[in-house]
């Protein structure tokens, strides 16, 4: 009933409601009209209230809900069923859950905070409330199960085009991480479930640095990580950030899906890459070496070259790649 009476209010944004109008309309009491529109002032939705006019929506707060996204959606399928909460585990864990009991394709799980929040490899990922973006999304593709990995190519296209459009000039530390002046702000994880020759469903979850402050991160992580606010100085509103990210991300997944390609998200991740031309170091299974990276293959595979003049095609799962001297 809430995001009914809240609807009603956005749709008459700047303009009075009578409270009875709202009763007939929706055939709730004015009482239980007068304690919901309470609930929406706590929860950051400013709404005037005058005697003989009713109510009338003055601003809304920066959250998540499909409410407050669907205003800049303009998907076909990515986003328009959200599934949004104040606090979860991880939305990567419950897009598994909903996968499995059938949730269709785009399918968004979004939350306001994380608690155990997962980065690739098993490492912990920190998701403060309402300073960040944390949601996964539900996809069921077509395809072999070893075209997975392209899917985390998608995500940080996505990201960096997203990015771009607010002037933000951000970089892919391959596979699967987005920085901002050196620091991550960005971390895809792709997971699946699937046979041999076929893909049960596929979840992408994508946690955003946005509004974090420095000091909220844990000792450990500030030589490595940041937030885009205090990168660029201003705040961003998170939002219309995921309302973008969501058009852009559906229109890059689109080309994988219909025409098995991945050029587009490719062509975006190797401009902004921050790795290429670098000497990097590749570590897998504990192992590591030392080589050259040149470029990004049209599968999105990470092309290293090395001392002795061979060419290896790294592929994104269990291997870590970073600088020489550091996280860059």
């Amino acid at each position: 009933m809430k995001e009914k009476i809240l609807h009603l209010l956005k749709e008459n944004e700047k303009n009075f409601i009578s409270g009875q109008g709202i009763s007939e309309n929706l055939g709730v009491s004015r009482t239980a009209i007068w304690k919901y529109i309470n609930v929406l002032k706590e929860d950051g939705y400013e709404i005037e209230s005058v005697s003989k006019k009713g109510y009338r929506l003055i601003s809304s707060p920066d959250l998540l809900s499909f409410e407050e996204l669907s205003e800049n959606l303009h998907t076909k399928y990515i986003g328009k069923n959200i599934m949004y909460f104040q606090t979860i585990d991880s939305t990567n864990n419950k897009a598994k859950e909903l996968a499995l009991d059938g949730y269709p394709n785009g399918t968004i799980i979004i939350s306001e905070e994380q608690t155990l929040g997962r980065g690739r490899l098993g490492r912990n990922f920190v998701s403060p409330k309402h300073k960040g973006i944390w949601l996964s999304i539900i996809l069921r593709p077509d395809i072999n199960p070893m075209n997975v990995p392209k899917v985390t190519q998608i995500g940080a296209a996505a990201v960096i085009k997203t990015l771009d459009e607010l002037d933000i000039k951000a970089h892919v530390k391959w596979p699967n991480d987005i920085v901002l002046n050196n620091k991550k702000i960005c971390g895809i994880l792709t997971e699946m479930s699937g046979e041999l020759n076929k893909v049960n469903y596929v979840v992408m979850g994508i946690g955003i640095n946005v509004n974090i402050d420095v000091e909220e991160l844990p000792k450990e992580l500030r030589d490595t990580a940041t937030s885009i606010s205090y990168e660029v100085g201003r705040y961003i509103k998170r939002k219309e950030l995921v309302s973008n990210l969501l058009n852009n991300f559906e229109i890059l997944y689109d080309e994988f899906e219909k025409n098995e390609s991945i050029n587009t998200s490719v062509r975006i991740c190797k401009e902004s890459s921050i790795l290429i031309g670098k000497e990097v170091r590749i570590i897998n299974r504990g192992k590591e070496s030392i080589g050259k990276a040149i470029d990004l293959n049209d599968e999105g595979e990470l092309l290293v070259q090395f001392s002795d003049g061979r060419v290896e095609k790294i592929i994104s799962g269990e291997i870590s790649v970073r600088g020489l001297n550091g996280y860059v």
